[in-house]
């Protein structure tokens, strides 16, 4: 039985949403499985397919920032470099800005933290801080800089590429 548009999009929204939590449930547990890693790579992946289906631009714009984290997390750092800077072309094509720019900009400097390019790392932070401080809600702006504030050079419990 063929469904609606409507109904075929309010299926991709739910998936998308689905999996980006399920992403998060991911990123947050301490000891992740081979296994695990592979599930949350394919979920982010997932989600974005989702959001392209039935998405806004900042529906894609957040779904290539959490792929992009992903990849960081598992110390990934060319398609986690790839994605983030995909997350910042639909931001600036589509005047995405608030947290969303502060985090691509996040983004980018968590991805040259872990190849350890003190240069660039460190002209992303001030992007990010810049941008975040243009942040409307003081809630989301502490935040953004709570997770700016992780970004380490250097860390040695991530490989490198």
């Amino acid at each position: 039985m063929p469904r609606s548009k409507e109904a075929e999009a309010q299926l991709h929204r739910k998936l998308a949403v689905e999996l980006f939590n399920h992403v998060w449930e991911l990123m947050d547990k301490k000891d992740r499985t081979p296994e695990e890693n592979d599930t949350m790579i394919h979920a982010a992946h997932a989600s974005r397919y989702h959001w392209g289906k039935a998405g806004d631009p900042v529906n894609l714009a957040r779904g290539e920032w959490q792929i992009a984290r992903v990849y960081t997390v598992l110390g990934r750092a060319e398609p986690a470099h790839y994605h983030a800077l995909r997350y910042l072309q639909i931001c600036l094509a589509h005047c995405i800005g608030d947290f969303d720019l502060a985090y691509a900009y996040e983004a980018l400097a968590r991805v040259y933290a872990i190849q350890n390019k003190f240069i660039e790392c460190a002209y992303y932070l001030k992007k990010a801080r810049l941008a975040g401080e243009m942040i409307a809600k003081q809630e989301d702006r502490e935040h953004f800089f709570r997770d700016l504030a992780t970004i380490q050079l250097g860390r040695p419990d991530i490989p490198r590429d």
